[in-house]
């Protein structure tokens, strides 16, 4: 394993990291600008992904998986980074503080719309993602060190297929209520 894939690991623990001081910070010790400015830190950490990453290849290295992953993660994380730490919140809130109240669980028509949002998201997440990752091909400009980009590119294209056929399929069949035993 190469060290971006670690600097990528290491990013990821880093954004949950900060997510959760946050919450702490929040609403156990009742420090709330400091838990804001602690979840507003998580787009840094992606700065730092995509500067690291961007100098490896400027420098002459042979872009791998991990470097084309790395723009996934950011474009993930810019697209779905806000309604992840929604969800995070609303569910710390309930369990930990004991306060608020646990989001129902959707079902039908409310479900495909909330699932057409995420698909939404994904979009905004592969525009993001796929941008940067033609920007870098474009400033390389080898194909024969960029190849592991090209095909992220495909095999992305691909995964967002599924996820488009997956959400009409929730509007031609919508999810059903589950029973209570």
């Amino acid at each position: 394993m190469n060290w971006i894939m670690f600097m990528i690991i290491g990013c990821e623990i880093a954004f949950w990291v900060f997510i959760l001081l946050g919450l702490i910070c929040r609403y156990i010790l009742k420090m709330e600008k400091l838990g804001l400015v602690l979840l507003s830190c998580t787009p840094v950490i992606d700065l730092i992904l995509l500067i690291v990453t961007g100098l490896d290849l400027y420098r002459g290295a042979i872009a791998t998986t991990a470097h084309a992953l790395a723009a996934v993660y950011i474009g993930v994380s810019i697209g779905f980074g806000r309604s992840m730490i929604g969800w995070v919140d609303a569910r710390f809130k309930y369990y930990v503080t004991k306060q608020g109240k646990l989001p129902n669980r959707l079902h039908g028509k409310s479900f495909a719309k909330h699932y057409s949002k995420g698909f939404v998201r994904h979009i905004v997440a592969y525009v993001i993602g796929c941008g940067l990752l033609m920007a870098i091909l474009h400033i390389i400009n080898d194909a024969s060190r960029t190849e592991a980009l090209s095909n992220m590119m495909k095999i992305w294209s691909i995964i967002v297929g599924v996820d488009l056929m997956i959400t009409a399929s929730y509007f031609m069949w919508p999810r059903q209520e589950k029973r209570k035993t």
